[in-house]
């Protein structure tokens, strides 16, 4: 709204002036004197009061609004007319809060209604509210206000990573971003303690019995399944140790490990050794308490000594040492079954018989078996020799002769004729498996015995023991 004033002041020396005509001067110093205003009330314009000395002293210094009072800020007013009062109508002020402190509105205003223009309180700055971080916590001195001091704080188990304070700054940010609380604690797992067995006896391993551990989190208690390396409890573990471990994670992927041995021992006696011309077959590791060897002799040996003996928990073994002697045949026996028992389960034998010394198929035989003699005691084959008619017969076991009359039961119990050439080939049972009416080669006699069942056994053994020669 704009506002005309016309205003004419009465000199105070106006007394002084001189006055030419008494009539019309009055009337000048009226005009001269004389107002015109256009305003509104609350302005300080009044259109019936124009005297200004007047107003002044009736209403410039009367109190308007409330006089202002900022806590926490500082105030700077400018009156209309530079009255001495900062609240009359017309007045701005600028509100200046301290640091820490801030305004919605910086200048108010004294308005024509008596209130100013708006609020004009300091408040304290305010930071955003903080977010509580998981498995932790927070504790502020005064809240998310200007220079508040906050400080982090975990849960048991887990550890703040981050600032450990941070402070609501006037800028309304904080000093510090959120921390956070990670769980870095491995969990807790204690394995068994050392497990030490002894084998059973005639066994090389030992049961091993434990109870599976159960890991513990320091943080939220949550954890994988327990994890074992290593052979599970109750089965049966070999000589030796044994390195086992277990393992278990947490939900932040945090392992905890422990570790345990088991060591199963073995009794032992002393070993054993075959003799020589001899074999030795032992269960379980040949020389471990319960361990059971049982010997034999090749063809032509007899066994002296235990034929088995055992590994004793004193670790010694029981019965007496074992020997192979070179067998002992007894030619003076009384009758021909009594011969052949000899040779029962022992040696097989082959017997030929021939008419004369002089037979031609007799001489070829003969000479084709000696120079097979290694292949004839590898497979535990005795030739006996029945040569002649009775009474001029005789039998010959290589250096050993047979009596006449032994000879001649022992081709009526083999059923073989004193006319003509023929041979029978005998097991270690003593059954006829093979007859000739003819000579034959040492290679044939061998490919005969070796399809016999009990010759696979005595291969592995010879291969074992590391014997062959050239048949």
């Amino acid at each position: 709204m704009r506002c005309w004033k016309f205003s004419c002041k009465l000199l105070s020396h106006a007394k002084s002036v001189p006055c030419l005509n008494m009539d019309i001067c009055p009337l000048v110093l009226v005009f001269v004197q004389f107002c015109f205003c256009l305003g509104y009330e609350g302005s300080g314009q009044y259109p019936h009061r124009d005297d200004e000395d007047w107003y002044r002293r009736d209403k410039a210094g009367t109190p308007w609004c409330a006089p202002i009072k900022v806590k926490n800020g500082d105030v700077s007013c400018r009156t209309p007319r530079g009255e001495q009062l900062m609240n009359v109508m017309g007045t701005r002020c600028k509100i200046r809060c301290k640091r820490g402190y801030e305004t919605q509105n910086p200048e108010v205003v004294c308005m024509a209604t008596k209130h100013w223009s708006s609020s004009y309180s300091c408040h304290e700055v305010r930071c955003r509210r903080l977010n509580m971080p998981v498995n932790g916590g927070f504790k502020c001195s005064d809240g998310s206000y200007f220079n508040s001091r906050c400080e982090f704080f975990c849960s048991p188990g887990y550890y703040l990573k981050g600032q450990k304070t941070t402070t609501c700054q006037h800028t309304k940010l904080w000093t510090a971003e959120e921390s956070t609380c990670i769980d870095v604690d491995a969990p807790v797992i204690k394995c068994p303690t050392l497990k030490d067995k002894w084998a059973e006896p005639g066994k090389l391993t030992a049961r091993v019995t434990w109870d599976t551990p159960e890991g513990v989190d320091g943080a939220d208690g949550v954890l994988t399944d327990v994890i074992l390396k290593g052979k599970p409890s109750k089965t049966d573990f070999p000589e030796g140790l044994h390195k086992m471990s277990y393992s278990v994670f947490d939900r932040a992927n945090n392992k905890g490990m422990c570790r345990f041995t088991v060591r199963v021992r073995v009794r032992r006696c002393s070993p054993l050794f075959p003799s020589d011309n001899g074999y030795m077959k032992c269960d379980g590791d040949g020389d471990n308490y319960g361990a059971t060897c049982h010997f034999t002799c090749t063809g032509g040996y007899e066994l002296t000594g235990s034929a088995a003996r055992v590994c004793q928990y004193g670790l010694i073994w029981s019965g007496t040492d074992t020997n192979c002697a070179p067998m002992n045949i007894n030619v003076g026996v009384r009758s021909a079954a009594a011969l052949l028992d000899q040779f029962y389960e022992k040696r097989r034998l082959l017997v030929v018989s021939a008419p004369t010394a002089s037979n031609h198929y007799y001489r070829f035989q003969m000479t084709n078996l000696q120079p097979a003699q290694c292949g004839l005691d590898l497979r535990h084959v005795t030739v006996v020799e029945l040569v002649g008619n009775y009474p001029a017969q005789i039998g010959r076991i290589r250096h050993r002769i047979l009596s006449p009359g032994l000879a001649l039961q022992l081709r009526l119990l083999l059923q073989l004729s004193q006319r003509t050439f023929s041979m029978v080939l005998l097991d270690k049972q003593g059954l006829d498996k093979m007859r000739y009416t003819f000579p034959i080669t040492a290679a044939e006699i061998f490919t005969t015995i070796d399809t016999f069942p009990l010759r696979k056994e005595e291969e592995l053994l010879q291969q074992e023991a590391g014997q062959n020669c050239q048949a």
